[in-house]
């Protein structure tokens, strides 16, 4: 299937991008930069950096010793009575493990501090010490021992910070309810007032550690200067429910994979029996019902867990989000259109998005075992070994106003491992092309039940294309039960390698979490289908190819699913966002020797 005529023009403007990228080899010609230089990312491709350990390594390290840690108790006086657990018997506080740069002549105890000895502060903040991890007086792999032999040498004290409920932090595990954010504001601001603190605070953290940061912003604290949430949550509804549709942990996700947590046998796990705890027991099965927020008749619990428009609303710091486009865990929707969202609020934002899963930037452990579609026909090029510079850079100049600012925008990768730069995403000269249902080709059943595959083939292009951002797919459907009305796409390249996914509970046709209905059997309804973020590089002659299922992957089909229901072609439509890229456009991250050629060569 070609073009139509009238969309020739733009495709003939995309030069051939087979061949774009090649596997760097650096070797005793490799150029070391000056730290002062902050090389942007599309000039470090020269630089040497050290890929010995775990994770990266600043190319130039600091001359600060690490002090011993210290064991911190913050007070969280807003937690009351009302709230239960330790508001009951009084005394509700966070703990926190940290690590200061030893500068000679500062003594942190001290009640008066001169400013050169008042340094900035890192934390990750999250339930995993000594649930699952280290405590919190350790360095934990996952990240805190990135932070402390990275930036303390750097002159930042790094914090590491139970949740309630966790690690020696008493109270309840409120999964991200209000009760934990304002433990999280309460050790912020400890941090941005110490004598030795220059007032400024960053939160960075991944998965739950990257929700916190989210969660902190919510309250427009002085101290937090920045945050740079990895795969975390703009709010927990928001996981585990897209278009009305539940992921299968859903119902679960407080009491089954959180509920334990803080329950260690001591006189303190009656502390874990309060307000959230005991709302999750029916909140998870009631938003299964609904579909929705389920914030009738006054329940609060989901709208207290969605953070986004509270940080609009508050936040007065910079947001560096990092996502793995290939995130199944914490899907690549918590970043697009999040970026431009906060972005449109005036507030200085970066994103990076490559395709890995739930991981880090730099860790190889978890990159190169990614199965084809998902992230593997991008390795090596996924790994950011440079990524530990690039926090130093941000965290200098947003909690010292050292260096220079950074690059504001979007480093996204594509799905075959080129680099790109954005100023925002999808970027603002997206082109969308609309395709009816003629064009699209189905193929199989008109009607989906929980068995029937319906098939549709858009193709081939006439020139290389880059699909870039979320594509729409509006079917009308018609339901054969009330409610019945669930429906997955994934859309796949010409060898069966897949580029993305769709999910819907059709009650929630125009999308999002608002405006549930219930389906009337017979009734048609216009389901507005929206794909998860993808960049996805194609060469012209490829098509593309979307299986139409009840459900797919993790996701539970709608309540009384199994009627299934018919399908109106005539009145479908696709919608691809496509801009044109060639390779004057990607750049190369440091790469290192893994033997072997993958990706697309330039």
């Amino acid at each position: 299937m070609n073009f139509r005529p009238w969309l020739i023009l733009f495709v003939l403007m995309t030069a051939s991008l087979s061949g774009c990228f090649g596997e760097q080899k650096i070797d005793d010609g490799g150029v070391l930069a000056p730290y002062d230089a902050y090389p942007d990312p599309w000039d470090r491709s020269e630089m040497l950096y050290d890929d010995s350990d775990i994770y990266s390594r600043v190319s130039v390290n600091g001359t600060y010793e690490i002090d011993a840690v210290q064991s911190v108790f913050v007070s969280v006086p807003t937690i009351t009575a009302a709230d239960g657990g330790a508001g009951l018997t009084g005394g509700a506080e966070v703990h926190l493990g940290l690590w200061l740069p030893v500068i000679e002549g500062c003594d942190w105890t001290s009640a008066n501090l001169s400013a050169d000895c008042q340094v900035p502060v890192i934390a990750e903040v999250g339930p995993y010490y000594n649930d699952g991890d280290v405590d919190a007086l350790t360095p934990a792999d996952r990240l805190g021992k990135f932070l402390i032999e990275n930036y303390v040498p750097h002159g930042y004290g790094v914090a590491q910070v139970s949740v309630f409920g966790t690690g020696e932090s008493n109270h309840c595990m409120d999964l991200m309810g209000t009760d934990e954010q304002r433990g999280i504001d309460a050790a912020v601001t400890w941090l941005g007032t110490q004598t030795w603190s220059n007032g400024k605070v960053g939160l960075i953290g991944k998965s739950y550690d990257g929700s916190t940061p989210w969660q902190a912003a919510t309250f427009g604290n002085p101290h937090l200067a920045t945050i740079v949430p990895m795969s975390g949550l703009i709010g927990v509804h928001e996981l585990m429910w897209r278009n009305g549709s539940m992921e299968a942990r859903g119902m679960i996700m407080h009491n089954g994979v959180y509920g334990s947590f803080g329950v260690d046998g001591d006189v303190e796990d009656s502390e874990n029996l309060c307000e959230g705890y005991l709302e999750g027991y029916f909140n998870g099965p009631a938003a299964y019902l609904s579909g929705g927020m389920v914030d009738y008749a006054g329940n609060t619990y989901w709208t207290e867990r969605s953070f986004l428009d509270r940080v609009v609303e508050n936040y007065n710091g910079s947001v560096y989000i990092i996502q793995g486009m290939q995130d199944w865990n914490v899907d690549p929707h918590m970043a697009f259109p999040t970026h431009q969202i906060v972005e449109a609020a005036g507030i200085e934002t970066k994103t990076l998005a490559g395709q890995w899963a739930h991981d880090y930037p730099d860790r190889k452990s978890g990159h190169e075992g990614l199965p084809s579609g998902e992230g593997a026909e991008a390795y090596p090029y996924t790994l950011r070994w440079d990524w530990a510079d690039e926090m130093l850079y941000w965290f200098d100049w947003y909690l010292k106003g050292e260096g220079r600012a950074p690059m504001l925008g979007v480093e996204m990768q594509d799905n075959r491992g080129g680099w790109r730069f954005e100023s925002t995403y999808p970027a603002e000269d997206t082109f969308y092309l609309e395709i009816g249902a003629a064009d699209m080709n189905p193929s199989g059943a008109s009607m989906v039940t929980t068995t029937e595959t319906i098939t549709l083939t858009y193709g081939p292009f006439d020139e290389d294309v880059y699909i870039a951002g979320m594509p729409t797919f509006h079917i009308p459907i018609t339901p054969h039960t009330a409610n019945g009305a669930h429906g997955y796409l994934e859309m796949s390249d010409d060898s069966g390698m897949r580029l993305g996914h769709a999910v819907m509970d059709f009650r929630f046709g125009d999308g999002g979490r608002d405006g549930g209905i219930a389906l009337v059997p017979f009734s048609t309804v216009l389901g507005q289908m929206e794909f998860m973020p993808m960049d996805i590089f194609l060469e012209a002659g490829e098509s593309i190819h979307i299986s139409m299922t009840q459900t797919g992957q993790d996701y539970i089909p709608s309540p009384a699913a199994a009627g299934g229901y018919s399908i109106n072609w005539a009145g479908a439509t696709m919608t691809l966002p496509l801009v044109n890229r060639t390779c004057a456009d990607l750049f190369q991250a440091p790469m290192h020797d893994y033997g072997g050629e993958s990706g697309r060569l330039c």
